[in-house]
C-alpha cells in the first residue's frame, strides 16, 4: 500500500517566482503520466539578492509545506537555491531533493567546443561559484566566465519578456560579456549563411523564438548573424535544434581547421 501511495504521489517543484514553471512544463514533458505541485515564492522574490542563511531558511519552509502535499519528490527549479540551499536540505530531509545546477553543468560541458562556458545568473548564483565548481568537476580545464544579471528574475516576474527594456537590459548584459573577450553570434534568418562564418572561437550563441526571431536591439548587440539554409517549407526551427545545428557547425570547422 505504502508503494502504490508512493507511486501516485505527485513531485514537488519550487522557485522564487513564477520562472520555474519553465523546469515544470519540462518535467511534465518528460513524465506526462506524474502530477506536479508547484509553488512560487512571489512574495519574496527575488532570491538573488538575499543572504544565505534566508535562502536556506525560505527552501525549509517551501519543502516542510510541499512534504504536508506528500510529495515523493522535490525539485529545487531556482538557480540561486540549488547554489546555495540544496546541500543542507537534501541532509536534513528524508526525501530526494534535486537541484538544477548539475544537470546545468552537465549540458554546459557536453556542448562546449572549446572549454569556454558563459554563466549567466542571479548575483547570489555567481558569487557561490557553484557552476564554476560542478563544470570543473566534469572538466578540469574548462573556462567559467560568469555573469550577474540581476534585473533578469524582476523583468520576467512582471511578464515583461518581448519589453524594450528587457531588450535594452540583455543588449547591455552582452556587451559586457564582450569585454571579457566573447564573440557572439546571433542566429537570424536574414543573417550570413553559418558555412560562411567564423564559429569557432570563444563564442556565445543568441537564439530568438521559434517564428518571432531574435529582437533588433539583441541582434544589434551581437556581432555578427549566421542563418542556417532552409529547404521546402520551413521557415523556422525550434530554439534548441537551431543551437544544435550551429554548435555542430561550429565543432565541424574547428575539426577540419585542427586536420581531425
Amino acid at each position: 500500500m505504502e508503494n502504490k501511495n508512493r507511486n501516485t504521489a505527485a513531485i514537488g517543484v519550487f522557485d522564487s517566482g513564477v520562472g520555474g514553471l519553465t523546469v515544470t512544463r519540462e518535467i511534465m514533458r518528460q513524465l506526462p503520466n506524474e502530477n506536479v505541485v508547484y509553488f512560487g515564492d512571489t512574495a519574496r522574490v527575488p532570491y538573488g539578492s538575499k543572504s544565505k542563511n534566508n535562502i536556506i531558511r525560505f527552501s525549509r519552509q517551501i519543502i516542510r509545506f510541499l512534504k504536508t502535499k506528500n510529495v515523493k519528490a522535490i525539485v529545487i527549479a531556482c538557480n540561486t537555491a540549488s547554489a546555495l540551499a540544496l546541500e543542507t536540505v537534501q541532509q536534513e530531509f528524508d526525501i530526494p531533493i534535486i537541484g538544477v545546477i548539475v544537470p546545468g553543468a552537465r549540458a554546459a560541458v557536453r556542448e562546449t567546443k572549446n572549454g569556454q562556458i558563459g554563466v549567466l545568473g542571479t548575483e547570489a548564483t555567481i558569487k557561490s561559484e557553484t557552476y564554476t565548481k560542478e563544470i570543473r568537476k566534469l572538466m578540469p580545464e574548462a573556462e567559467v566566465i560568469g555573469k550577474p544579471c540581476p534585473l533578469f528574475v524582476p523583468l520576467v516576474e512582471e511578464g515583461w519578456l518581448h519589453d524594450d527594456i528587457t531588450l535594452q537590459v540583455a543588449s547591455r548584459y552582452l556587451e559586457e560579456l564582450k569585454e571579457k573577450g566573447l564573440w557572439f553570434v546571433c542566429a537570424d534568418m536574414d543573417g550570413e549563411v553559418m558555412y560562411r562564418q567564423n564559429l569557432t572561437g570563444p563564442i556565445g550563441l543568441v537564439i530568438g523564438n521559434e517564428g518571432e526571431g531574435v529582437s533588433r536591439l539583441v541582434r544589434e548587440a551581437c556581432d555578427f548573424t549566421a542563418s542556417i539554409p532552409m529547404k521546402g517549407d520551413i521557415d523556422s526551427l525550434n530554439a534548441s535544434v537551431a543551437a544544435g545545428v550551429l554548435f555542430a557547425t561550429s565543432a565541424r570547422i574547428l575539426a577540419g581547421r585542427k586536420g581531425l
